[in-house]
């Protein structure tokens, strides 16, 4: 079987998602217009070698609908004759469309791929899309509630407590400021301009360097009056009884923010590179996808890194760093628990509790930054993975050659 070799990664800075933020004004198809572009140039690449296109967005309506990676593909200039598909796996996307350019380079049936993620958040709002996800029948039906309440009842069931979510938050503030601050995302963030040529974002727009314990413990719990007052709570007691009251600990200080984004990597076959002149920065180990129990939802990563690594025949201790989705604060710390890590091997550069999380792109993101932190600090193995909407979980291996 082939192997499948990661050769160049970019993505734009994250944007805050909201009207105040610098990428409001720019279509979400000129995020991905503008990483497409810095790809091709990057890499002198002659999109006529390019066999396809895959692409995560979550919330494929308005401006992201009508499947926004064939489309952008066309305004950044790429042929024509390389397809485009737009792929949701919810918050995996990004990752799930690496994962499938990977297969189909490892299966010999394509040589060269493109793949990323984009969501504009500011502009096409979380959930606006609708569907069977926000059907009240079918959260009866499945046991489903919004995230948020999954989220303080993970932290209920695994002791997670209002401090240890807060001091998980400003950590990685302090580390997403200390990254930006110190060049870290140098090598891969390409600026967003304007028609004129104008500089919209150059960097992470979300840390914040003045973020303390005492500014985090006046939040309020995010989600305390919809799983009470709304009963949302009162679902979870068909599958988890022993949970007499949950535990309200998330807020919007310590748990993922809302933001603009999109990212692209190339990804194909050594020969292929090398018959382009194309130098090969990591390779994809092994990436997989797993189902698990839909209310709790967010421990997807648990038996998604335990499957990864069984298909890759490694242990925990081969991994040399971890990236896993800031989702909300009690995901990262069930995760450091679960598996007994150092903290210092998980998000080095911060997570997306400080840089926020483009939910279509944070895959693609992720996997960026591990690659990056690789080359960086010569190591050699990152594991990357995120929680996923409905109980699922995706994880992707990669080594850097």
């Amino acid at each position: 079987m082939a192997e499948a070799y990661i050769f160049d990664a970019v993505r734009t800075p994250r944007g805050i998602g909201k009207d105040r933020g610098a990428l409001y004004g720019v279509r979400p198809t000129d995020l991905l217009v503008t990483v497409l572009q810095a790809l091709q140039q990057r890499c002198a690449l002659d999109t006529r070698e390019i066999e396809d296109i895959f692409i995560g967005c979550v919330t494929q309506t308005g401006e992201q609908g009508t499947c926004i990676a064939r489309f952008a593909s066309l305004e950044a200039g790429y042929h024509y004759a390389a397809p485009g598909c737009t792929i949701n796996r919810f918050c995996a996307s990004g990752l799930q469309a690496v994962n499938q350019a990977a297969a189909l380079v490892r299966a010999g049936w394509a040589d060269l791929v493109v793949a990323g993620g984009v969501e504009s958040m500011s502009r096409v709002k979380m959930g606006s899309d609708v569907g069977a996800m926000f059907d009240a029948s079918a959260q009866w039906k499945v046991g489903s509630v919004p995230q948020g309440i999954s989220a303080d009842l993970l932290a209920t069931l695994r002791g997670i407590s209002r401090a240890d979510v807060d001091r998980y938050a400003l950590e990685s503030h302090r580390r997403a400021v200390a990254a930006r601050e110190g060049g870290k995302f140098d090598r891969s963030v390409v600026p967003v301009k304007d028609l004129n040529g104008l500089t919209l974002c150059a960097r992470d727009e979300y840390p914040r360097a003045d973020t303390t314990l005492e500014a985090l413990g006046k939040l309020k719990p995010s989600f305390e009056l919809m799983g009470r007052q709304f009963a949302m709570d009162a679902l979870t007691r068909k599958i988890y009884p022993q949970v007499e009251r949950i535990e309200h600990v998330h807020t919007a200080g310590n748990s993922s923010g809302i933001v603009d984004g999109a990212a692209a990597m190339l990804i194909g076959s050594k020969e292929k590179g090398q018959a382009l002149g194309l130098r090969p920065r990591a390779r994809i180990v092994t990436a997989v996808s797993t189902g698990d129990e839909p209310l709790l939802m967010l421990t997807g990563p648990l038996p998604a890194t335990r499957l990864a690594l069984r298909k890759a025949g490694m242990a925990l201790r081969d991994i040399d760093l971890f990236e896993v989705n800031e989702a909300f604060a009690a995901v990262a710390l069930t995760y450091l628990r679960e598996f007994e890590l150092d903290p210092a091997k998980l998000n080095l550069n911060g997570g997306a509790i400080a840089l926020g999380h483009p939910l279509g792109a944070t895959g693609a993101v992720i996997l960026n930054t591990a690659l990056d932190l690789l080359e960086e600090r010569n190591l050699t193995t990152a594991l990357a993975t995120l929680c996923i909407g409905g109980g699922m979980g995706t994880a992707t291996i990669i080594e850097r050659v």
